[in-house]
């Protein structure tokens, strides 16, 4: 397994709208990740701040044999809406992107793209959402990308999400494999 990530420093970030500088690629922008997006989705991958994560190749094995992959991207207005948000919707699409193929979903990636004066607790309660979806499906948010676009440039949040999972061996579950007469559920 891989070595344990340094001990997650505790930041406060210190602004209550998105400004281009966080997407600076400076101290804001390391402040966001850190405080909103480690502290949020808390998990020892992440907390690694590396640009990729990295999974033995032996234990995704003795779940199956074969790799499943997906990404969707999320554009919603509102954010909020009964019954989720955008940051659900992100996660449970990709989710169920892998297990209608019949995938056991692993691992995730989170890109978003946030335009200049979004509320931080706003992101904050997206994030929180995320967090609790991924959890209940059992599934690990374990890298991602940040991006600040100028005021007008994007509708408040665009959520890109990839999934990897693992197919049992004798799994077959394909479009193209479909027949008359089977059953959807």
């Amino acid at each position: 397994m891989s070595q344990s990530p340094a001990p997650r420093k505790t930041r406060t970030l210190h602004a209550d709208t998105i400004t281009l500088a966080h997407g600076s690629g400076g101290k804001a922008m390391r402040d966001l990740i850190e405080d909103v997006f480690v502290g949020g989705f808390d998990n020892d991958e992440l907390a690694k701040l590396e640009d990729q994560a990295r999974f033995e190749l032996g234990e995704l094995l003795l779940q199956g044999d074969r790799l499943a992959m997906t990404t969707d991207s999320y554009v919603v207005d509102p954010l909020f809406f009964p019954g989720g948000d955008i940051g659900k919707l992100a996660v449970t699409g990709t989710v169920n992107d892998l297990a209608v193929g019949g995938a056991k979903p692993l691992y995730l990636t989170c890109s978003m793209i946030i335009e200049e004066g979004m509320k931080v607790d706003d992101l904050r309660r997206i994030v929180a959402s995320m967090k609790a979806t991924a959890d209940a499906a059992g599934v690990k948010i374990v890298t991602g990308d940040t991006k600040v676009v100028d005021r007008g440039a994007a509708d408040k949040l665009f959520i890109n999400t990839a999934g990897i999972g693992v197919i049992p061996a004798g799994i077959h579950i394909e479009t193209h494999r479909a027949q008359p007469g089977d059953v959807i559920i």
